[in-house]
């Protein structure tokens, strides 16, 4: 039953994920118990309040800016300029090539090699992304999926060549491979096998690197992808139960791999609903841990969760409004309770953010931490009668849809029957057109917009940097031990083939200068590849 009843007649209007809204809100009698109940209080179940007692009073959340452009050597340069300006996390973009684990000199990396992120096709490059930079002080996460496990060998072994202890590393690989099939498209493998490579690095992980996130279950480009924030939220937790679900499989104790899952979601435009949408997963992701996966462990009941400023909401025309709009979705996603955050430059509507552009990113989310008292009190608007009866309404949204995938028989079913790509491209067609509309504004493009705007300074790519990049990897390809390089790939295929844990032979082959083209080829032979068409 909701916290929140009112029958005044008058205009009716919706969030975007189309709940209906009143126009004032107040206490029903017969729900407060209820209410109280899904409530409680900050740092105890169901978390509905946020998983720390004293939220950011005790600590703030972990500030990352999306970082990762041209070579490695770029890259580290902006890396040490952002931990300068006070970041306090690192966060790694790769290029394309890299993504889909392909070499910078491969043929089809033509044009792609340092353009969306950065191109690390070896340890080498993981190393010099690195210099001067410790890894055993500093928490990084990677935005990585398909060829996730070679990257996490590679940060483990130039950690080692630092000198680094294993189980001091701090951060996340997202290598959240569901909702690649649901709406980003870079997948490499098959589901079943890579699902098999994500629960190789829980059980590596959960052994080998204690204080490691080895997932960050992505939200968010199922969100960018088009989908409004119930789907989001709903098709998110249901990728992390399946995740769970392979782990407790494999004969993992679900309190061995759960406390160090992670989430990763879009904080969009309409704040009620986002602020809405991570109270409600808190509560699912706590009580279907309890309840159905039978986890004792507390901190497999906490989500926890990293948030990104939604860039679609970003617009070229007028790019300055872009800087409110992400401080709207910022202030939106720490009062929702986010453990770490990226705010978007004003100008990644255009390219890769200026070194000015990514300050100004920054500098937002240290005003609302130290200039706006908002980090004071625990989930301040816990309690508003509008709040807790979009965080019911979101819940029970999320859980019919929890049932809808059941109903097609589970996740891999749902990818295959296309259930999840059509109702993103549904919501994003629909959305679409109330902008065409004018029905959904937007300002500065639909509405309030003005002529002759001044362009604004973007980053650009030296096209010479694919060139340099190949020039490195003839070179490391010339240097290496290839006899090394041979049978570290042999027994990557070995384990590859058997059950055994690939991780240990993806760190021996980048100890050895086997590059990602390579291992990922042989993971490719093994494996097999993923063509959507083949569901067709």
């Amino acid at each position: 039953m909701a916290c929140s009843a009112s029958q005044p007649a008058g205009e009716r209007r919706a969030t975007l994920s189309g709940l209906p809204l009143d126009p004032l809100y107040y206490p029903a009698d017969a729900a407060a118990p209820v209410c109280a109940e899904k409530l409680g209080f900050p740092g105890q179940f169901p978390f509905t309040r946020g998983i720390h007692a004293s939220m950011y009073r005790g600590r703030l959340w972990t500030m990352r800016q999306f970082a990762g452009f041209g070579t490695a050597r770029e890259t580290n340069e902006r890396y040490r300029f952002l931990l300068a300006a006070g970041q306090t996390g690192l966060s790694m973009a790769f290029d394309f090539p890299t993504l889909m684990g392909y070499d910078s000199d491969h043929p089809r990396c033509l044009g792609e090699v340092g353009r969306c992120g950065v191109a690390v096709s070896s340890l080498a490059d993981m190393e010099t992304v690195f210099e001067d930079i410790s890894m055993g002080e500093v928490s990084t996460s990677m935005t990585i999926n398909g060829p996730a496990a070679v990257l996490l060998a590679f940060y483990v072994a130039a950690a080692e060549r630092q000198g680094i202890d294993r189980k001091k590393l701090r951060g996340t690989i997202q290598n959240d491979i569901l909702k690649e099939y649901h709406a980003q498209n870079s997948w490499i493998f098959p589901p079943a096998p890579s699902m098999r490579l994500v629960v190789d690095t829980f059980e590596f992980c959960a052994a080998e690197l204690p204080q490691w996130y080895p997932i960050s279950i992505s939200g968010y480009h199922i969100r960018e992808a088009g989908a409004t924030a119930l789907q989001e939220l709903a098709f998110t937790l249901a990728d992390g139960f399946a995740y769970v679900e392979a782990g407790m499989e494999r004969g993992l104790d679900v309190d061995a791999f759960a406390p160090r899952l992670s989430f990763f979601f879009d904080a969009h435009m309409d704040f009620f609903e986002e602020i809405a949408k991570f109270r409600a997963a808190r509560r699912i992701w706590a009580r279907r841990m309890r309840d159905r996966y039978k986890a004792r462990d507390p901190r497999s009941w906490m989500l926890r969760f990293h948030t990104q400023t939604a860039g679609c909401s970003l617009t070229a025309q007028e790019p300055y409004n872009n800087v409110v709009r992400t401080a709207l979705e910022a202030l939106a996603a720490v009062l929702g309770g986010t453990q770490s955050l990226h705010t978007n430059s004003l100008d990644e509507s255009y390219a890769l953010p200026t070194k000015e552009a990514v300050q100004l990113a920054l500098r937002t989310q240290q005003i609302i931490a130290h200039e706006t008292g908002v980090p004071a009190v625990a989930d301040p608007l816990g309690g508003s009668y509008y709040l807790e009866d979009l965080t019911d309404r979101l819940e029970a949204g999320a859980e019919e849809v929890f049932r809808k995938i059941e109903s097609l028989g589970g996740m891999y079913r749902a990818i295959e029957d296309g259930y999840f790509r059509r109702e993103i491209a549904g919501s994003a067609v629909r959305f679409q057109r109330e902008v065409e509309s004018g029905r959904q504004v937007v300002v500065g493009v639909n509405r309030y917009g003005s002529a002759g705007e001044d362009p604004i300074p973007v980053l650009r790519i030296d096209p010479a940097v694919e060139e340099a990049q190949r020039g490195r990897l003839a070179e490391l390809r010339a240097r290496r031990d290839a006899g090394r390089v041979r049978r570290s790939l042999e027994g990557l295929r070995a384990a590859a083939g058997g059950d055994r844990n690939v991780m240990p032979a993806l760190i021996e082959g980048a100890h050895a200068g086997a590059t990602l083209g390579e291992m990922v080829d042989v993971l490719r032979e093994v494996f097999g590849e993923y063509h959507e068409l083949d569901r067709v």
